[in-house]
């Protein structure tokens, strides 16, 4: 069979950056930073008293007040970011054959808040005052089947929960969907709501987050000598993918091409990387052999960088065996060090953000980079951002159990 092509031709998020695509892109260009105190819950009793919010999101226009009480927060981040995807793209789903239409999302956490709230009840209360919505609104697939119900997509409805490199596996796999010739549109991407008192305080005692609590702006520093963790943050990232020469007939706005996906484990340890960043390396070579390319052609590459100790050195290790000597010569910069870290979410906010590079000709900063560390000592396009063409460009996504996934997108 041929390999189909496969496009961007919507784009749709809530963030702490913005709860649009235009407000997060001006805000990443701007370098900055959505990071501040938690309002979400009580912090005073946590460690990390900071994070990074949807600061004045709301479900509404998009969901009814009814079926609000029946989502958790991930699953209204994923609806509202996926309503402005689906109206970016100009496609009327009403008309187009159900089955060949489908949802593909990443989410690592799923409902917390609703196992939260479901457990305190089921303590306090007793088992018969448990809601009888707590499993689904919980269960982890229950954004991507709201989004196919609300828009009958009756085709490939599945989730990926793959820790931090949920919503790339999910766009990879609905990328390879449209190329198999299985179907011709797909909503992916991965949505997230980890802010909660036993989000916050896993990974606080698990030694993930950034502590500085005094300066919550400058917490996330990806690559700099004094990070000392990440910030956890939450939102959506939602994309449209269509078959190239069906969006070219009807002509959408294209923004980028997704010519490959590299899908690699650590096999080494469940929440640290591998020191040596041999399976990141390898999902970045994957996803380059895919697509077709030679190594050198990359110009760009959005990091997972998290701003901890041993994520970016092992994530710049990867790149300088992917890449030899042309690692000196390839832009980077991440996404994280202005919006947090999505969990889950991150691959689909950091996929737009390159769409939106390649389209418009402009890279984002790295925002905090005062002090690089000596070891992470390539061009992570510190705190300004740089206008420049990229055509080929790769989005890396690593996540707690190994799992790494480096998705390959290009100029058409």
């Amino acid at each position: 069979m041929t390999r189909r092509r496969v496009v961007i031709t919507g784009l749709g998020t809530v963030n702490p950056l913005g709860l649009s695509v235009p407000d997060t892109w001006r805000a990443l260009l701007a370098g900055k930073s959505g990071i501040g105190p938690i309002t979400l819950f009580d912090v005073s009793q946590f460690k990390v008293r900071f994070a990074g919010e949807a600061h004045g999101f709301r479900p509404d226009p998009v969901i009814d007040a009814r079926a609000v009480r029946r989502l958790d927060r991930f699953s209204q981040f994923a609806l509202v970011a996926a309503a402005e995807a689906v109206a970016d793209s100009g496609i009327d789903f009403a008309a187009e054959d159900a089955f060949r239409c489908g949802c593909i999302l990443g989410s690592g956490i799923g409902g917390i808040a609703e196992l939260e709230d479901g457990h305190t009840t089921l303590m306090t209360k007793g088992p018969a005052r448990v809601s009888p919505f707590i499993i689904p609104k919980m269960i982890a697939n229950s954004a991507a089947g709201t989004i196919s119900i609300r828009y009958h997509l009756r085709g490939p409805n599945t989730t990926v929960s793959t820790a931090c490199s949920s919503a790339a596996h999910a766009i990879g796999d609905a990328m390879r969907q449209i190329a198999g010739g299985f179907v011709d549109v797909m909503v992916t991407g991965g949505s997230e709501a980890g802010i909660t008192p036993m989000g916050l305080s896993g990974f606080i005692n698990c030694k993930a987050l950034s502590e500085r609590n005094d300066d919550p702006a400058h917490a996330s520093r990806p690559f700099d000598r004094d990070r000392d963790g990440f910030v956890l943050s939450e939102g959506a990232g939602i994309l449209v993918l269509e078959e190239y020469e069906r969006a070219k007939r009807r002509g959408a706005t294209i923004y980028a091409e997704v010519c490959g996906c590299g899908n690699t484990a650590d096999a080494y340890h469940i929440t640290a990387p591998h020191e040596d960043g041999i399976g990141a390396a390898e999902a970045m070579r994957a996803a380059v052999r895919e697509a077709g390319w030679n190594p050198d052609e990359v110009g760009y590459i959005n990091a997972h960088g998290t701003s901890t100790p041993l994520g970016d050195v092992a994530e710049t290790k990867a790149v300088k065996q992917v890449f030899g000597d042309h690692a000196r010569r390839l832009m980077i910069s991440s996404t994280k060090s202005m919006a947090g870290h999505l969990l889950g979410a991150s691959g689909g906010v950091e996929a737009i953000a390159c769409a939106l590079s390649i389209r418009h000709g402009v890279v984002h900063p790295t925002v905090n980079l005062d002090h690089p560390d000596p070891l992470c000592d390539l061009d992570y396009v510190p705190k300004q951002a740089r206008e420049v063409r990229v055509r080929k460009v790769l989005s890396n996504s690593f996540g707690f159990g190994g799992h790494n996934c480096s998705l390959a997108l290009a100029a058409v």
